[in-house]
């Protein structure tokens, strides 16, 4: 068996994320989604969407409305299949997918038509999705509210009977989302959206649930079983069942106190190459697990958008910065007019600030910021060198 030291596995890592190594900028934003498998969408929006944030932290700054449109644009061109590149379900929680992965979530509309229903009950089941998927068929695609349907209330999980029929016929399958629109979400009919050759459900779980524990470790490098379960939320039974003939190679990593699965790839070459220098959304796929995120980088990170904010310990929506492959500090930033305001800030020492600047200075950039402010910081020290290395940069810059 392979041992690899802990800082083997962090590099495997981060160049299986695309954040070690030359970015592949001809694949563009639709190469990160196939390379990463998923990407998680989530409504806040501080600087950006965080499925805008993903493919920034990998590429740099692609312009914005290129991202929506690279996902959910549909194919075009001679010998290009017909349908979309990508579609929306179910994976680590509402994500992006490519849409080559729609057999492989069989497993998962199986599952919800075994069950028979959503935590929402719907009052005429068999009625309200005919009248749904009748609509769609005459004038699809189309949202929600196209629908007629919606909240009956202020709440989010007030819904109308409408909306429940919609989601569920997404849980089944027999609806896709094929894009967001003002984020909301395009229902269209799945036989309709979906390329035929991939328009079916004929893989069993056993070779669904396969599938996606090597493409999570394709896209993890190394992981442990709860890794690998966690990237697709799968249940850890499903990955003990299938990772032996997954394409994984079992490893140890020094300091890891439980056993490990390898990407043949992540073994074949030492990783190296320019490691990234960015901000990353709380929900991007290299730290969205909490537990392998400290034990990768011992760096403890949690989301407190929803914890009160007199409880809050790093921010709102505080991002970490990765620089020279590790996590370095994290800043809670906002926009005011066209500066960028690091309401909220923290650093691992000296050696973090320029990193630092360069990561603040980029993303202002990025969304149309012409300035950078920092608000706190929780060493003064730090807070004064960043200050005067991000003036010293805006003076170094060139003129137009």
């Amino acid at each position: 068996m392979t041992t690899l030291s802990a800082d083997d596995a962090r590099r495997a890592a981060l160049r299986a994320q695309g954040l070690l190594g030359a970015p592949d900028r001809r694949a563009g934003v639709r190469g990160v989604l196939r390379h990463l498998g998923a990407v998680q969408l989530d409504t806040i929006s501080v600087l950006a969407r965080s499925h805008e944030l993903v493919p920034y932290a990998r590429l740099g700054p692609v312009g914005r409305p290129a991202v929506d449109a690279a996902y959910w644009t549909a194919a075009s061109g001679a010998g290009a299949p017909a349908g979309p590149h990508s579609f929306e379900y179910w994976s680590h929680a509402a994500c992006i997918l490519p849409i080559e992965e729609w057999p492989h979530f069989a497993f998962r509309r199986r599952a919800f038509r075994a069950r028979g229903h959503r935590w929402h009950i719907m009052k005429d089941s068999a009625r309200s999705c005919a009248a749904v998927l009748d609509r769609l068929k005459a004038d699809g695609p189309l949202t929600t509210s196209e629908l007629g349907g919606g909240r009956k209330g202020g709440e989010w999980w007030d819904w109308s009977e409408t909306k429940i029929a919609v989601e569920w016929l997404l849980d089944t399958g027999e609806v896709v989302c094929t894009e967001r629109r003002g984020w909301k979400r395009v229902y269209d009919l799945a036989e309709r959206a979906v390329p035929d050759a991939l328009l079916h459900d004929d893989l069993d779980d056993t070779a669904c649930i396969r599938r996606l524990v090597a493409q999570a470790g394709a896209a993890m490098g190394v992981a442990t079983r709860a890794d690998l379960a966690d990237y697709h939320r799968l249940k850890g039974e499903q990955v003990d069942a299938v990772v032996e003939d997954s394409g994984l190679v079992p490893v140890a990593v020094e300091g890891w106190a439980k056993p490990a699965w390898a990407d043949p790839a992540a073994l074949a070459t030492p990783p190296r190459g320019r490691h990234r220098t960015t901000l990353l959304s709380p929900f991007d796929s290299l730290v969205w697990d909490r537990p392998r995120t400290e034990r990768i980088f011992g760096f403890t990170h949690r989301l407190e958008a929803y914890v009160p904010k007199p409880k809050r310990i790093h921010g709102y929506f505080a991002m970490p910065l990765l620089a020279g492959g590790k996590l370095l500090g994290r800043v809670d930033p906002a926009r005011e007019g066209t500066v960028l305001v690091a309401r909220q800030l923290s650093m691992q020492g000296a050696k973090a600030v320029r990193p630092m600047a360069q990561a603040l200075r980029e993303a202002a950039r990025w969304v149309g910021c012409d300035a950078v402010r920092v608000d706190r910081c929780d060493d003064p020290r730090l807070a004064a060198a960043l200050r005067t290395e991000l003036t010293r940069a805006t003076e170094e810059a060139p003129t137009a």
